[in-house]
């Protein structure tokens, strides 16, 4: 009974630790940065926020990434009214039904 207690243990333990892995994988994004209220007019954007629009392949739907406001989106600078092309790497999850993006470097496209 103990063995299989260790073995649940070190099961779960694998399982966390590839979950914590699968989380911090950064991704590089290129695209142009919007402001979900003030440019892209978004319904349920009740304030200003940043947001990474990424083009769709053969005319695909652009993605949206929110950017979440930390020390790196902020040096970048916030874009209210026009838009701002971008490359920004950083790690990525879906939160209320929103992609979210927690920037780790955010650079002016080129």
């Amino acid at each position: 009974m103990k063995s299989l207690s260790l073995i649940a243990l070190a099961a779960v333990m694998v399982i966390g630790f590839v979950g914590v892995a699968a989380a911090t994988d950064d991704m590089t994004l290129t695209g142009t940065v919007m402001c979900a209220k003030c440019t892209l007019k978004q319904d349920d954007a009740k304030a200003c926020q940043d947001v990474l629009v990424v083009k769709g392949d053969n005319n695909a739907e652009p993605t949206l990434y929110y950017i979440t406001k930390n020390d790196v989106s902020t040096k970048f600078g916030h874009v209210c009214t026009g838009e701002k092309p971008a490359v920004v790497t950083g790690s990525i999850e879906e939160k209320d039904g929103k992609n979210w993006i927690t920037a780790t470097k955010m650079e002016q496209a080129k």
